[in-house]
């Protein structure tokens, strides 16, 4: 396979999706001193074999006290901006005092084409959502609507979700395991590894399989 159609091959989210988890990009991640880059460990799949892969859409909210005059306008703003392969990551900060995502914003994502969606809030319609084909990253859930207790404030600008920075673009890639943030400009590289060391991996999976001690397999491969 040439060069341009291996690039190609790295960055395609559903061969990512397919054949990386969260451990091994986050392996790669420390490897080149980014010790930081998996979300706190509250965040997890609505779904235990949920996967989400694709490029980080940011959303920043927050509390508030009082009813808007325009209830979901920026929150329904962004959700309208989502294109294909967009992952929607939206910080609430840290706020759990309702369930900020629902069945209809999951149908609208879905229809603009959006790969998932992490949260470091809550969310509500848990039911309707687990029938759908959408992966739903979360803290928990909440049966209270949004307005006037949770609002959009800004979207597409630098968060913190989980305890680490999002930018617009990043490499989003969440698994039972946990959430991992790759910094785009990193996001082929990382990549690029992280395929290279799962070949690796199945190197060293058949040599222990064949015998091989846990001390012997680091010893020569420096892989465990």
């Amino acid at each position: 396979m040439d060069m341009v159609k291996e690039r190609a091959r790295t960055m395609d989210f559903q061969v990512i999706k397919a054949e990386l988890y969260s451990g091994l990009l986050a392996d790669i991640l420390d490897e080149m001193g980014y010790r930081n880059q998996a979300m706190h460990y509250t965040i997890h799949p609505l779904k235990e074999d949920d996967v989400v892969v694709g490029r980080a859409f940011t959303v920043l909210a927050t509390d508030v006290y009082d009813q808007p005059e325009e209830p979901y306008k920026l929150e329904f703003q962004a959700v309208d901006k989502l294109s294909q392969g967009d992952v929607l990551v939206a910080t609430t900060n840290g706020s759990i005092c309702s369930g900020f995502w629902g069945e209809l914003l999951t149908t609208a994502a879905m229809g603009r084409g959006a790969s998932g969606a992490v949260l470091d809030g809550m969310s509500r319609d848990t039911r309707a959502i687990r029938k759908l084909a959408f992966p739903l990253f979360l803290r928990g859930t909440n049966p209270l609507d949004s307005k006037g207790r949770t609002d959009v404030i800004d979207y597409q600008c630098t968060i913190e979700c989980g305890g680490v920075t999002v930018h617009p673009g990043d490499l989003i890639f969440g698994d039972y395991d946990g959430v991992v943030v790759v910094p785009a400009d990193i996001a082929e590289e990382v990549v690029e590894k992280a395929f290279e060391k799962a070949g690796a991996e199945n190197e060293v999976r058949d040599a222990i399989r064949n015998g091989l001690s846990a001390t012997e397999t680091w010893n020569t491969y420096h892989i465990l």
